[in-house]
């Protein structure tokens, strides 16, 4: 059981995972469908605009004589040899050498034009065998094909002539001892001659000399001319034998550019350096994005997420003001239900506790905080609470702005005249069961006067004439307002906005956690309506259906408190305990609507 639930847990995670990662490439998908179109296209425009250029090939055969037949150990060494000779095709002496043959044949061309016209030369030995593979490249084709089958030829002599010079010294010393006994022959060969026609005894005897000298000299030729043939023999079976074997083919395509495959592969790769680039910006970005991101900054529960609000409208009066009280302007509007599910989510949240004040306040400046203070203050009192909303940023006062409401009077006179109820100096507007308590005039020293034991007076206060007490806080982290005044009241509702870095939530909750404070949960403001965030609104039951058959508030009002109309026929349960029948009829009983 155990490991289903791990594996269902992983499963669940690595799903999660997943659809982040969806989410990132769906909300970047245009930058990477930019990226790859971009590459394609400039590696297009390229492609078409770059030289072609040729390839030929030729082939050589390296093999080692070893008298009448090959074994294991001179194919072995056919192939380290082809290896070597690969390295030698290519030095320079040889190139300059091919290119000088050419040049004798072709009018106007030099080493200067080889090296422009040819891009480059390749030679390599072919696997496990005794083959060297000679490709050239260059942006003429003919040219190609002259090159791949000069420089094979080129190599072959001048590897001759490396070989033959091994034997060189030892053939002409043999060969200059066969000329000289040569000539001694020659000279006995005469002087016998002259002695043919000899009767003296010492005649006789001087031939007879001469024949032993003509013999031991030719003797002595007959041994060096053995030895000089067996050098020779020993030379044509030590040289390489290295020959052509196939010849280069006039191309008949260019090989490169490739236009196609240039193309298609710029533009994967445009596009995975553009994911690979969003990753990483989204792994570097420390902004918060989603709620589940700031979730997972502390233990405090999400009690909700708020989308934008629309800068200025128009009300029904014609005049032009902030719509920050959507709540009560638009009512029906979904950021209006997301408010009240704040609400909901505030009480089931805390069920064991009953909370009398807090304070709504947020990390750093410009986050919502004044805003969602005054639309939960304004939901709270639409359920039927008694609600007290009380400006407590005492530097940069907004909810007399909000409310539309004078500033001169407020938090200020209710803390300096002591044993006056401070709803006497709450602006009451048109909202039923909610009071505004703004700023006042704003004092020289807010630190010390929100820590002062008159505010705690006051807060004790309010407690007692109000079911709930929302406290409009300065931002945490510019101040130490909010942080007094969280020891002072039951909770802290921490408000921050998509795009607040990380760490200055992080720093706002330990900030509250230095002073004990009780953070009731947090709410995501300012979220955009996209359809990957995590949070949709349904807008079904919230569009704009006014087909003249709804019922007014005053309507709603009446029937909270007066009886309803007596019907005959069956009594269907309405809401909130009340009764009404659907048919019209004549009264049979009194049943009168509960609120």
């Amino acid at each position: 059981m155990q490991n289903e639930n791990f594996f269902s847990q992983n499963s669940a995670l690595m799903d999660s995972e997943l659809k982040v990662y969806a989410r990132i490439i769906w909300r970047w998908l245009w930058l990477i469908l930019l990226c790859t179109i971009a590459a394609g296209i400039v590696a297009y425009l390229v492609s078409i605009y770059s030289t072609p250029v040729y390839q030929a090939s030729s082939t050589v055969l390296i093999s080692i004589k070893r008298g009448a037949s090959s074994d294991s150990v001179d194919i072995w060494a056919s192939e380290r040899i082809a290896r070597t000779y690969s390295q030698l095709m290519t030095r320079d002496e040889t190139i300059e050498t091919v290119a000088n043959t050419i040049a004798q044949s072709l009018e106007g061309f030099n080493l200067e034009a080889f090296k422009t016209e040819i891009t480059d030369i390749n030679v390599t030995p072919v696997r496990d065998t005794q083959l060297i593979k000679i490709t050239v490249e260059g942006v003429s084709p003919s040219l190609a094909v002259r090159v791949a089958d000069t420089l094979p030829a080129i190599f072959i002599e001048e590897m001759k002539q490396v070989q033959t010079e091994d034997y060189a010294d030892n053939k002409a010393s043999l060969e200059n001892q066969l000329g000289v006994l040569t000539e001694q022959i020659d000279q006995t060969r005469n002087a016998i001659a002259s002695y043919s026609d000899s009767t003296t005894a010492r005649e006789e005897v001087e031939l007879a000399r001469l024949n032993d000298q003509l013999t031991t000299t030719e003797n002595n030729y007959a041994q060096i001319f053995s030895r000089l043939a067996d050098i020779e023999l020993v030379e044509v079976q030590s040289t390489d034998n290295i020959s052509l074997v196939e010849r280069a083919v006039l191309p008949e395509a260019p090989i490169r550019p490739r236009t196609l495959i240039n193309t298609l592969l710029a533009a994967i790769v445009g596009g995975m350096m553009a994911l690979g680039s969003i990753f990483l910006m989204e792994y570097l970005d420390d902004r918060i994005k989603s709620p589940r991101e700031l979730a997972n900054i502390t233990n405090a529960p999400l009690l909700g997420a708020v989308t934008r609000i629309p800068q200025a409208v128009a009300d029904r009066t014609g005049s032009t003001n902030t719509n920050s009280l959507i709540t009560v302007r638009e009512p029906r509007n979904p950021i209006s239900e997301s408010y009240r599910g704040i609400r909901t989510n505030l009480q089931f949240a805390n069920v064991d506790s009953n909370i009398r004040s807090l304070i709504v306040t947020s990390a750093i400046p410009n986050e919502g905080k004044t805003t969602t203070a005054a639309n939960l203050a304004i939901v709270m009192a639409q359920s039927g609470m008694k609600v007290a909303v009380v400006d407590a940023d005492l530097r940069k006062p907004s909810q007399h702005k909000i409310f539309g409401i004078p500033a001169k009077t407020g938090l200020m006179n209710a803390l300096f005249n002591e044993g006056v109820s401070p709803l006497r100096f709450a602006a009451q507007g048109s909202i039923t069961n909610l009071s505004v308590i703004p700023c006042g005039k704003r004092p020289p020293n807010p630190s010390e006067i929100i820590g002062s034991q008159r505010m705690r007076n006051l807060v004790q206060q309010l407690q007692k004439e109000v079911d709930i007490v929302i406290f409009d806080a300065p931002p945490l982290l510019a101040v130490t307002d909010a942080q007094i005044l969280s020891t002072q009241v039951d909770g802290v509702l921490l408000v921050t906005r998509q795009g607040t870095d990380r760490g200055a939530v992080a720093r706002a909750v330990e900030s509250l956690e230095q002073v004990n404070a009780r953070l009731l949960g947090m709410v995501m403001n300012n979220m955009r309506r996209t359809a990957s965030d995590e949070y949709y609104y349904y807008e079904y039951y919230y569009t704009d259906n006014d087909d003249g058959n709804e019922i007014s508030n005053e309507v709603i009002e009446t029937l909270k408190t007066q009886p309803v109309a007596h019907y005959k026929g069956p009594e269907v349960a309405g809401a909130n305990g009340g009764y009404y029948a659907p048919q019209n009829g004549q009264p049979t009983g009194t049943q009168t609507y509960e609120s």
